[in-house]
């Protein structure tokens, strides 16, 4: 699900559902906010259809705001999910103007931001995850607020990618070469999957 104006990002997205169940569990949203960007990565749990409606829903969330603050739309989905199976999400919001990303996971859905100038070190920054189920059971929520820099990479994977594909990600390939590559060479196979790439060109700073 996106909504985006291309000057803003580069991106790029490859998913996998298990055959025989028809429809994906995983999704993700990339959507416009005023002076920014809304990404998110949701992975219904479990898989087949019970999980894509779950992931559906938080889905809708993510869509329908405009300037929510992160926080307050993770505890919406989570007041949305209590009859569902639930999920687990990573999301950022990103404002451009200022160069500044907040972001926040809760359970396994990998995210991670590769720096287009290493700042000590070529390994992405990683998000700190924490556990817990949307829907079910939310641990106390704190995102993170990090600058962000023209040219950076964020990413996103859900569980059914090995994440040993972190230490390949480079800011500099395309991100759907990036995503395609990484879902074919590093898909577990036993899951859905689910692998978003978004290189930020549109930072004023």
């Amino acid at each position: 699900m996106e909504t985006i104006n291309s000057p803003l990002v580069e991106y790029g997205v490859a998913n996998f559902a298990l055959p025989g169940d028809g429809t994906s569990g995983d999704c993700h949203v990339l959507i416009a906010r005023p002076d920014g960007l809304l990404v998110a990565a949701i992975d219904g749990i479990g898989h087949g259809e019970e999980a894509a409606n779950a992931a559906t829903t938080a889905a809708s969330i993510f869509q329908n705001a405009t300037d929510e603050p992160i926080i307050s739309l993770v505890e919406d989905c989570h007041r949305a999910l209590r009859t569902t199976r639930g999920v687990v999400l990573s999301a950022a919001s990103v404002d451009f103007t200022h160069g500044m990303m907040t972001w926040l996971g809760v359970g396994n859905v990998v995210g991670g931001l590769a720096r287009v100038v290493p700042r000590g070190s070529n390994y992405p920054e990683m998000l700190l995850l924490r556990g817990g189920i949307v829907g079910k059971q939310l641990p106390p929520l704190q995102a993170a607020v990090l600058p962000v820099f023209q040219g950076d990479a964020l990413f996103f994977s859900t569980d059914g990618i090995n994440g040993r594909y972190v230490e390949t990600v480079s800011p500099r390939e395309n991100p759907q070469r990036a995503a395609d590559r990484i879902l074919q060479k590093f898909h577990t196979a036993t899951d859905d999957a689910l692998i978003l790439t978004v290189r930020l060109v549109g930072i004023q700073k």
